[in-house]
């Protein structure tokens, strides 16, 4: 007998016993529910045994591991149903991604409709009505390279011969007559799946690489309760209304053409909100002592084999030869920095020193990822790159914590936190990532943070915590990072003077906190609808006079408040006032002045504000007050209520 801690209580459990009949026994409604497991904190399927005392939990679909394993079991769900319905499918990979799940295939010359996604939706119901047991089973890697050949499925033999490097069993996975090559973990039966939506296909190299034959990727979502695809597609429906996509050409943001596809432009608009971010980040940076810098953007071949970045990152390159030697176009800032740092000596008392960028960097994204402003080939990030002492690094961690909530909080986002571990390829011994990921995990502890531990997602270069963010949808957005840098400092001899005159090596710290301020805008432009705050808005006030007769009196409105800071416009158009004031909500103004003959006789101007039918009477120096306080008094709580707003209309 093995003794298993479970639920705060501690069971006497017959060794080898698997922990689905052990929740079978014992908690019959948490069994209803599982997805999978955690023995003493490593990730567990249900079907594997209990051989040791340990400490056993379980994880339901709210858990995020949990539900990864449910949209995984769906992804193999959707497969057997492809290969019913075309047998000569050829398999690529179906992982959980962060909403939902996918599944590259190849159906040999095959283009998938509209309605062979609505066949395949009626299949996987088919399969889940039928409620197959999945079975797991361990396979030498000739076995499954043999079963994998005989069912013609190239790319699943391809895998094989990748794991056999490391192992030398592989995992099978089945259900019904249908087998796939998978780590796990899945949900014990097909039965649990109780809703399922096929959302899109699309084309994706296979593995990701151009050279490749392009597949047909089908994109799904699934739960354990139909009310939950409901709630879901809801929310989709409400998040295609604000696509930025569309609420950027509509507001006159930014655009994309055919001249540069994955390359934004910014319209004067765009620029207003991108200007103001800017300006908001150079005032909390200067007053946390950032110095700000700006590096070349391009640079030679020999910096980039030195930094590790072109034997780790050369494929998202982009480059070109100056007189016969070959450059890169940068894809990350730090190597600037870095060099920034080397050009002249420095001592402790100087560190730490901070280096902040709002550096242009440009990727060679795939044609099929790109997305709007939220997947680019060229954006700008609000780098900053910090040199310090290993001694320091706990307590500048924690000032960046404080920075990022601070810049966050003026948004109104509530945000977690991930801590990544050491990848797979990674550059750096393994005793230097450990002392890295430490250090990270006490500045987190001591800051008080709840946070996740991802392992294996770090930077090639060093340990992570990512800071994702959450809209008025509740969709999670990546944007702010704090990476820890071992290696770079090594690799390119950086120096400071110790106390004792020796010469020591310092730490480097990576960190965003926008993250792309391109991406960042489609955020906001998504999260407030296009209706943003007054502070980012990049018209402020639309002074609508009702006929041209008043267009002069508006005009001298207009330069009063351009005086006081005030972004303002007149629409002169020779169009009816209950047009132009349409016209003003749809270009989400956050105030309208309606002038007329009562307003240039009294001196007053009548204000609107953008989704009200109220109008008031002011003059026109209390309305610039009001401006002007609102402004000065722009916080949490100002935009608390703006985004309960916006949630009450989303409900």
């Amino acid at each position: 007998m093995i003794q298993v801690e479970f639920n705060c209580e501690v069971f006497e459990v017959k060794e080898n016993t698997n922990i689905d009949t052990f929740l079978r026994t014992n908690d019959l409604k948490l069994h209803k529910e599982a997805c999978c497991a955690k023995i003493d904190g490593n990730l567990a399927d249900l079907r594997d045994k209990l051989v040791a005392n340990c400490k056993l939990e379980i994880l339901n679909f709210n858990d995020d591991l949990g539900r990864k394993t449910f949209w995984h079991t769906t992804a193999h769900i959707l497969a057997q149903a492809i290969h019913n319905l075309w047998p000569n499918a050829q398999f690529g990979v179906g992982p959980a991604i962060e909403n939902g799940f996918y599944y590259d295939i190849d159906l040999n010359g095959k283009q998938l409709s509209t309605d062979d996604l609505l066949s395949l939706e009626n299949e996987i119901k088919q399969i889940v009505e039928q409620n197959f047991p999945i079975k797991k089973e361990e396979l030498s890697v000739d076995e499954a390279r043999q079963f994998m050949q005989k069912n013609n499925q190239v790319y699943k033999v391809e895998l094989i011969e990748q794991f056999s490097k490391n192992s030398s069993t592989v995992t099978f996975y089945s259900q019904g007559s249908f087998a796939d090559l998978c780590r796990g973990p899945h949900l014990m039966s097909t039965g649990l799946v109780k809703a399922i939506k096929l959302t899109n296909v699309t084309g994706a190299y296979w593995r990701g690489n151009s050279k490749n034959k392009m597949l047909q990727r089908i994109y799904g979502i699934s739960f354990p309760k139909k009310s939950l695809l409901s709630e879901h597609l809801k929310l989709m429906e409400e998040a295609r209304k604000r696509d930025h996509r569309r609420l950027g050409k509509e507001l006159e943001l930014f655009s994309f053409m055919e001249e540069g596809v994955g390359f934004p432009f910014f319209l004067p608009n765009g620029m207003i909100i991108k200007n103001e971010l800017f300006a908001y980040w150079r005032k909390v940076h200067a007053k946390a002592g950032y110095r700000e810098i700006s590096t070349p953007m391009m640079l030679t071949r020999g910096l980039w084999e030195r930094s590790g970045h072109w034997a780790h990152y050369k494929s998202n390159m982009y480059g070109t030869k100056i007189d016969d030697a070959e450059f890169a176009i940068k894809p990350m800032n730090c190597p600037g920095a870095v060099l920034v740092y080397r050009m002249k000596p420095h001592s402790y008392r100087e560190l730490p020193i901070r280096l902040g960028e709002f550096g242009v960097v440009h990727r060679h994204e795939l044609s099929g990822t790109l997305h709007g402003l939220m997947r680019a080939r060229c954006f700008t990030q609000d780098d900053a790159h910090i040199f310090l002492m290993e001694s320091q690094i706990q307590d500048e961690v924690r000032k960046i914590i404080n920075l990022i909530d601070e810049v966050y909080d003026r948004f109104n986002f509530k945000y977690s936190v991930v801590l990544s571990t050491m990848p797979e390829d990674h550059i750096g011994e393994e005793q230097e990532w450990e002392a890295a990921t430490n250090s990270l995990k006490s500045a987190l502890d001591g800051a008080g943070l709840n946070y996740k531990i991802n392992e294996g997602d770090g930077a090639f270069y060093g340990p992570k915590i990512d800071f994702h963010i959450r809209d008025c949808l509740n969709r999670s957005w990546q944007c702010g990072t704090v990476q820890l840098d071992f290696q770079l400092p090594q690799r390119f001899d950086l120096e400071y003077v110790a106390g004792d005159g020796t010469k020591n090596r310092p730490i480097l710290i990576h960190r965003v906190v926008y993250g792309s301020i391109e991406r960042f805008i489609g955020i906001l432009v998504e999260h407030f609808n296009g209706e943003f705050p007054l502070w980012l808005a990049p018209v402020q006030v639309e002074i609508l006079p009702i006929s041209e007769n008043f267009e002069g009196f508006a005009n001298e409105i207009k330069n009063k408040l351009i005086s006081k800071g005030i972004r303002c416009e007149v629409d002169e158009r020779n169009e009816k006032i209950s047009y132009k004031i349409f016209q003003a909500q749809v270009k989400k103004v956050p105030y309208m002045l309606i002038v007329g003959k009562k307003e240039q006789e009294q001196g007053v101007v009548s204000v609107r504000r953008h989704g009200s039918q109220q109008t008031r009477t002011l003059s026109l120096a209390s309305f610039a007050d009001e401006l002007a306080n609102e402004l000065q008094q722009i916080s949490s709580k100002v935009l608390e209520v703006w985004n309960s707003a916006k949630k009450a209309t989303v409900r």
